[in-house]
């Protein structure tokens, strides 16, 4: 019998306006996906319960997810980001591979996170796959954007679905992971 581990965990996602971070939360919890574009006011939290296995070890997680959806506005980052990030447990950083501008701002994003909640696990959510003809940066300047932020990415499209229930199950394995053994990512 394989022992289970409950676990409640934070997710915040953060990116600049536009980048797809409220349609990647309503594609993979709900798995719809809306044209149009709404601008997130403060922030939105939805929770979805996922199972986890790590058969190795025997174990189930059942965890209890918050995603957080964070209101863009960088004038308000500092204002406001000891409410949004206190408590996170992991980060989805999300560009929109359209606007080369969206990855030079991650940065400040996820600094901004770490600042109030210590160095988390981190992802890069490459969006707006389902365009890539449009691209403005590729697989080089991703790489390089992870390799300064430590952490592994996703190609996804909020609007195909492409990799969006891979990239939070990855984050939230990752995650688990360090709840319940306590290891470094």
């Amino acid at each position: 019998m394989m022992e289970r581990e409950n676990l409640k965990t934070k997710i915040c996602l953060v990116g600049d306006n536009g980048v797809g971070k409220t349609s990647l939360i309503r594609r993979y919890v709900l798995d719809a996906f809306q044209d149009k574009y709404l601008t997130t006011l403060g922030t939105k939290v939805t929770k979805k319960e996922i199972e986890i296995p790590f058969p190795k070890e025997n174990v189930t997680a059942k965890m209890d997810m918050l995603i957080c959806d964070i209101m863009a506005q960088h004038g308000f980052q500092e204002l406001l980001k000891e409410a949004y990030f206190y408590g996170a447990r992991g980060i989805l950083a999300v560009v929109d591979i359209t606007r080369r501008s969206t990855l030079a701002g991650l940065d400040d994003w996820v600094a901004c996170v770490e600042e109030v909640a210590g160095h988390l696990p981190t992802l890069l959510a490459v969006n707006k796959t389902d365009i890539a003809g449009q691209a403005e940066f590729g697989l080089p300047e991703v790489t390089e954007r992870c390799d300064a932020l430590g952490c592994g990415y996703f190609w996804t499209s909020a609007k195909t679905g492409e990799n969006v229930e891979a990239a939070f199950a990855r984050l939230a394995t990752i995650v688990a992971e360090q709840q319940i053994w306590g290891t470094q990512f």
